[in-house]
């Protein structure tokens, strides 16, 4: 079927079913009324010869062939808007639009107060949202253009997202004021003998300096699991247990709690981050524009 023959706005009308997964709020998000839309989903679903949803209670559940072209429908899309759009110059002294960033809460204390002012300096109406989405969904919102950009370690993605290597962070580990055995110097046979708070927001696994330790046959003694560094430096004010932690976040924190930083005492690869985008707006002038100052913003931090 040549490309002339099907009307695009069906797949407009798809991709918000699709998202909304009720007819009622597509036709609310698109402004149309909702036998618009179902006449629109009739007729798509006539062109594919599939239903493409199918009621489940108070839902539209997707098909398994509306699951498998929903990536490349919003794919192109997305290429379609950007194209419209790319004939307009990007002003950021002038414009009014909002970016969304996927990031870990880890890098915003330090990321967000630098790059905001850098914005609010050439940008003043240019509005930021961030968010913290699993791993697992960064690169289909990444291509379906509801994330901008996202930043996180280094992930197994497709060839379709873009990435650009951020300077990466120490590791380093707390201990409180007082503590009977930490006292400004800490060596691995110490490090070893000490409890441990352990910060991941998964159900379980390893963090990088277990795996470090496994590779020398050699485990430390974790007291406590958590999902925040926050909670845990706490715990670490009212114990004689370690966290070990990311340097750059871990010096904002401690502004609340004065503990000692030390060292960790374990030769571990930088922590880095990346920065990722989707190459449908890899020459778009606006992300362009954002990913200059991200970029120039994190390679100002300290060290």
């Amino acid at each position: 079927m040549h490309i002339s023959k099907v009307d695009l706005n069906l797949f407009v009308v798809f991709d918000a079913i699709y998202t909304e997964r009720s007819l009622t709020r597509a036709s609310q998000k698109m402004n149309l009324t909702q036998p618009a839309v179902s006449h629109a989903l009739g007729r798509l679903r006539q062109l594919l010869g599939d239903p493409l949803f199918e009621r489940q209670g108070h839902e539209m559940a997707p098909t398994p062939l509306a699951r498998n072209i929903v990536s490349q429908v919003r794919n192109a899309l997305r290429g379609l808007e950007l194209t419209v759009n790319s004939a307009e110059r990007f002003d950021p002294a002038s414009s009014e639009r909002t970016f969304t960033l996927a990031m870990r809460d880890v890098v915003e204390p330090n990321l967000l107060p630098p790059l905001m002012a850098a914005i609010a300096a050439q940008a003043p109406m240019v509005g930021v949202n961030v968010l913290r989405m699993a791993r697992t969904e960064l690169e289909s919102e990444l291509a379906a253009g509801t994330v901008d950009a996202g930043i996180d370690v280094l992930l197994p993605l497709s060839e379709h997202i873009r990435m650009l290597r951020l300077p990466g962070d120490d590791t380093v580990v707390f201990a409180r004021r007082g503590h009977p055995s930490v006292q400004g110097e800490l060596d691995l046979d110490l490090y070893l003998r000490q409890q441990h708070i352990q910060v991941s927001a998964r159900r379980s696994g390893p963090s990088l300096e277990d795996v470090e330790l496994s590779r020398r046959g050699l485990q430390r003694r974790i007291r406590m699991r958590c999902q925040h560094y926050f909670t845990a430096c706490s715990v670490v004010s009212q114990t004689d247990f370690l966290l070990t932690m990311p340097a750059r976040y871990g010096r904002v924190l401690n502004q609340q709690f004065n503990h000692q930083i030390l060292p960790l005492p374990l030769p571990l690869p930088s922590i880095d981050n990346h920065l990722y985008w989707h190459a449908n707006v890899d020459h778009d002038p606006a992300h362009m524009w954002l990913r200059e100052r991200i970029a120039d913003v994190i390679r100002l931090l300290p060290p």
